[in-house]
């Protein structure tokens, strides 16, 4: 089918849709206009890549720095540049709007509050992989999370040549140990309450829909973390003959063969699509 026949019929299988089940990755939030190796990274983290040789935001976040001062200093900027420095973004706003009245459910790897701050209803939201905005233990000693924000502002007001007083950088309040933004890059992730809620939500919206008209909206998910969305997704298009798998993804837009007649595939560009759908 050309582009105009596949955006019809998604848009038709949307409007028939009993329940809507947005997938959402890494390319969701790039296509939205967060830069994590492009000129804007390139502008923000000049001194990273001329000291460091950083190629990307998401492989310098493992870079291992020799002090808790430098490695809390980048994150810092780059908390500031992905989260505190962004409003809701209009891609977003506009994957809202194309949802709204409908009964849908949101599971995201992306980490940057971005569905948060356009208005999705927290209660629809599952973020797997934890949040940039939060931070926990670095062992995990308690399963507890904390806001940031104020560490975060502390640290870039105050930074110097990529490092800061040790004062400013955060300890855990229980063990008096290293404390970590809350992302899942080890064993250590911590599932707090909130983490255990959302993901109760989300087990409950797919049970209650598993064989109804669902339509799985699957946005920039790529490979690096396939088991968290787009392996569930293919496998429930190939349990329910009812549902439709809707995949917007420029590098990855195909699936399984098996559900070829129930997978409609983009990889054009995603703004251009949503605003199309919308």
């Amino acid at each position: 089918m050309n582009l105009n026949e596949r955006i019809e019929l998604a848009r038709l299988k949307i409007k028939e849709a009993d329940a809507i089940l947005i997938g959402a990755g890494a390319g969701l939030s790039s296509a939205a206009g967060i830069d994590y190796a492009g000129s804007e990274f390139r502008k923000e983290f000049a001194d990273y890549i001329q000291k460091y040789g950083f190629r990307d935001l998401y492989s310098s976040g493992f870079y291992e720095f020799p002090t808790e001062e430098e490695r809390w200093t980048r994150w810092a900027r780059h908390i500031r540049f992905t989260l505190l420095s962004r409003e809701g973004m209009p891609l977003y706003k506009d994957l809202l709007q194309l949802v709204e009245g409908k009964d849908f459910f949101v599971i995201t790897t992306n980490v940057d509050e971005q569905f948060r701050k356009v208005g999705f209803p927290k209660d629809r939201l599952f973020e797997v992989q934890g949040d940039y905005g939060r931070m926990q233990c670095s062992v995990a000693c308690h399963d507890k999370t904390y806001d940031d924000t104020a560490v975060v502002n502390n640290i870039n007001e105050h930074a110097h040549d990529m490092t800061v007083d040790r004062k400013y950088v955060p300890v855990c309040p229980v063990c008096g140990g290293t404390m970590d933004v809350n992302l899942r890059i080890n064993q250590y992730f911590v599932e707090d309450k909130n983490w255990h809620e959302s993901a109760e939500r989300y087990e409950k919206f797919v049970t209650e829909h598993i064989n109804s008209r669902i339509v799985l909206l699957e946005l920039g998910v790529g490979m690096n973390t396939p088991s968290i969305i787009r392996y569930p997704f293919e496998q429930i298009t190939y349990s329910n003959r009812k549902s439709t798998l809707i995949r917007m993804n420029d590098s990855w837009p195909l699936g399984a063969r098996e559900n070829s007649d129930r997978t409609i595939s983009f990889a054009e560009d995603m703004s251009l699509i949503i605003g199309k759908l919308r």
